[in-house]
C-alpha cells in the first residue's frame, strides 16, 4: 500500500510517499481503508522533533518510532480482528488511529464510530484531535457556564473552530480572536463577537473563561483580559523554542495558580472515546460542523503540513486517500 513514511527529524520535505507493508489487524483492531485523514499541528511538532520535550516522552530520541504520520481518519472498515463487535466490514467509521496517512491502517475499535450521516469523509476526517481538545478546554477544564463570557484566541485554527462552536453549544456568549483574512469565518460559526488581533486589542474587554488555542501570548497579557474570578485554559504553545515548545508558560501558570483567584490552567489533551461519542452527538445535532480550510491529496502531505503550520489555514487541513474521493478547492 501507499503511505506517507519518516525515517527521520526534519522539515516537511523528509516525508515520502512510498510503498510499505499493509497493515494487520490485532485484538479488538480494525483495518480501515483510509478516505481521508485529518492534519493536525501535533504531527508538524512530530515531523520536526520539536520541541524536543517530545522525544525524551517516547516519540523516539533520533527518530520517530512510529514512522507514518497521521492520527485522525475517516474510511470504511475492511478486516475485522479478533473480539471485534461494534463494527464490521464496509462500515463507514471515523476516529484516530496512528499512522493514518496511508492508504488502509489499524485502529482500535473502541476509538472508532459510526461516520455522522451529515459529514462527507473529508469532514469526518476533521473532528477527533482537534475537537477533542476544544472540548476538553471548553467543557471539562473550562467549566463553561450559560450566559458566560468566553473568549477563544486561535479562533480560526483547528482547535479554535471546534472551541468557538462548543461554548457556543453550552450557551456562552463567543468572543472569537483572529487576523483579519479569517474573521468572517469565526463569525460563521456563531461568534457574537470577533477581535481583529491585528488591530484591536482583545484585553479591551474582560472575560470568564479564555481559551488559548494561538499559544503565543504571556500570561501578564492573559491576565488582563480574565474576569477576577475566571478561568484560563493554555492549550499548548508555539513560542518557546526548540526544547519545550511553550510549556513554560503552563509551568509559570501551576506555579502562580496557588496565589491568585484566577483559575490558570494548562491542558494536556488526551484522545478518549466518550469525547468522540459527544462530538459525534452535536454533529448529529447540528451544533457542530468541522470547518475546512482544503484539502491536499495523500502524496501531498509535506505541502499540507507547511500550510498548517506557515499559519495559512482557516480551519482544518485535510488529507484525500486514495479511493477517487474529491477534495475541497482552495
Amino acid at each position: 500500500m501507499k503511505a506517507i513514511v519518516q525515517d527521520r527529524y526534519g522539515s516537511p520535505d523528509v516525508l515520502e510517499f512510498r510503498d510499505t507493508a499493509r497493515p494487520l489487524p490485532g485484538g479488538g483492531e480494525i483495518v480501515v481503508r483510509v478516505h481521508a485523514a485529518g492534519v493536525d499541528a501535533g504531527v508538524g511538532h512530530l515531523t520536526t522533533g520539536h520541541p524536543y520535550l517530545l522525544r525524551l516522552l517516547g516519540f523516539g530520541l533520533h527518530g520517530p518510532k512510529q514512522p507514518v504520520r497521521g492520527l485522525d481518519f475517516a474510511g470504511t472498515v475492511e478486516e475485522v480482528g479478533e473480539g471485534v463487535s461494534r463494527v464490521r466490514p464496509g462500515d463507514e467509521v471515523f476516529g484516530v488511529c496512528e499512522g493514518a496517512f496511508a492508504e488502509y491502517a489499524v485502529a482500535k475499535q473502541d476509538l472508532v464510530a459510526a461516520k455522522p450521516g451529515r459529514l462527507s469523509f473529508e469532514q469526518a476526517a476533521a473532528v477527533l484531535v482537534s475537537g477533542g481538545t476544544a472540548l476538553q478546554a471548553v467543557r471539562d477544564v473550562g467549566r463553561v457556564r450559560p450566559g458566560q463570557r468566553v473568549l477563544v484566541i486561535g479562533a480560526a485554527g483547528g482547535v479554535g473552530t471546534f472551541a468557538v462552536q462548543l461554548a457556543k453549544a453550552f450557551g456562552a456568549d463567543v468572543t472569537g480572536v483572529c487576523s483579519t483574512a479569517k474573521t468572517d469565518l469565526v463569525r460563521s460559526l456563531g461568534a457574537e463577537h470577533v477581535v481583529d488581533y491585528t488591530r484591536e486589542d482583545f484585553a479591551a474587554e474582560q472575560y470568564d473563561l479564555i481559551v488559548d488555542a494561538a499559544g503565543l501570548r504571556s500570561l501578564t497579557a492573559l491576565r488582563r483580559a480574565l474576569a477576577p474570578r475566571g478561568t484560563l485554559v493554555l492549550v499548548g504553545g508555539e513560542n518557546g523554542g526548540r526544547w519545550l515548545g511553550g510549556i513554560q508558560r503552563v509551568v509559570r501558570a501551576a506555579l502562580l495558580n496557588p496565589f491568585v483567584r484566577q483559575r490558570l490552567c494548562g491542558l494536556v489533551s488526551r484522545v478518549r472515546a466518550a469525547d468522540l461519542e459527544a462530538l459525534r452527538d452535536l454533529i448529529e445535532a447540528g451544533q457542530l460542523t468541522p470547518a475546512l480550510d482544503r484539502t491536499y491529496p495523500l502524496a501531498d502531505a509535506a505541502a499540507a503540513i507547511g500550510h498548517l503550520t506557515a499559519g495559512r489555514a482557516a480551519g482544518k487541513v485535510v488529507l484525500t486517500g486514495l479511493t477517487g474521493l474529491t477534495g475541497l478547492k482552495a
